[in-house]
């Protein structure tokens, strides 16, 4: 019986990308004792964490006021545990030289920065509360607010956000942004989770929404579908690569409304009590109590109100 042969055009593609200048660009090192963040695992944290904010709606076990304390006493648990082994990941990902971490100082790290978070949960908690009122009493759609809680895509992606912005603060690394990348695929809303918005935030239909790393978002705004808080531009380096880090997204302050499809460029100020209309490009700061809507006959242009 002869032996079998892979085709030799498949021997000389794995030469080819076994070469160093063919994967160097896109290679990460890890040492083989130190873990790689798990997606699969952080979606179950997830998962698990909107199970703990929301008792009741989410999980297989039900939940009655006298057991309330024994679900969630369980549930945090378990996250404590499966959190720190995802940032002790995220801990050991984020290195730059794999061969010099102190293994067991990562892992105290790890514990401690999952003691931080959980500790958090009750305030982030409180803060979607207001989401979730902002949406149902901004929808004449929504029936109740279980509705808002259990089918809004706005809600799931909020959440995502307020829990990635939590770790992010804590410096845990890629995590967050596993966490907002998942929401984005599940709603199409995609929320940086550098960005600072503040309480009673509600997205209306949301598909198409980006908000930058660096946008702030006061209280109280509502934005629909489609809506670009977006950088108008990357200065330079002097090699000509984009400098990273700077504030170069808008600050929207508080009682805003955006309409669907706007674009809102640049470190740029949308003041209080504004109403941004449809489809509009604003690249400079609009005066508090503005509206700002296209020309009714002629294209290109805008109207800007004294007030709304």
């Amino acid at each position: 019986m002869s032996k079998f042969e892979y085709p030799q055009e498949i021997k000389r593609t794995i030469e080819a990308l076994s070469k160093a200048e063919s994967f160097k660009a896109v290679w990460h090192r890890q040492n083989p004792d130190q873990p790689m963040p798990s997606v699969a695992e952080m979606r179950a944290l997830v998962d698990l964490m909107r199970e703990i904010l929301f008792p009741g709606y989410f999980g297989s076990s039900s939940t009655r006021p006298d057991s309330v304390k024994y679900y969630i006493g369980v549930n945090v648990e378990r996250l404590y545990d499966k959190l720190r082994h995802q940032i002790y990941a995220g801990l050991c990902f984020g290195c730059g030289d794999p061969d010099s971490m102190d293994s067991d100082k990562a892992k105290a790290r790890a514990a401690e920065l999952s003691v931080k978070f959980i500790e958090q949960l009750p305030e982030i908690r409180q803060v979607l509360a207001t989401d979730v009122e902002a949406a149902f009493l901004g929808d004449p759609a929504a029936q109740s607010r279980e509705e808002v809680i259990f089918c809004y895509p706005a809600i799931r992606a909020i959440t995502n956000y307020r829990i990635a912005h939590a770790l992010y603060e804590l410096k845990v690394p890629l995590l967050p942004r596993i966490i907002t990348e998942m929401a984005h695929s599940e709603t199409g809303i995609d929320i940086h989770p550098r960005a600072r918005i503040g309480h009673s935030f509600t997205i209306d239909h949301g598909t198409g929404v980006v908000i930058g790393a660096t946008s702030i978002i006061g209280n109280n705004v509502k934005i629909y579908q489609g809506v670009t808080l977006g950088a108008k531009s990357f200065p330079l380096d002097e090699q000509g690569n984009p400098i990273k880090g700077i504030e170069r997204h808008p600050i929207v302050e508080d009682n805003v409304i955006i309409y669907a499809q706007a674009t809102i460029l640049g470190r740029i100020t949308i003041g209080a009590n504004s109403v941004i209309g449809g489809n509009v490009w604003i690249t400079s700061d609009v005066a508090p109590n503005s509206k700002v809507v296209q020309e009714r006959y002629r294209f290109g242009g805008f109207v800007w109100g004294d007030g709304i």
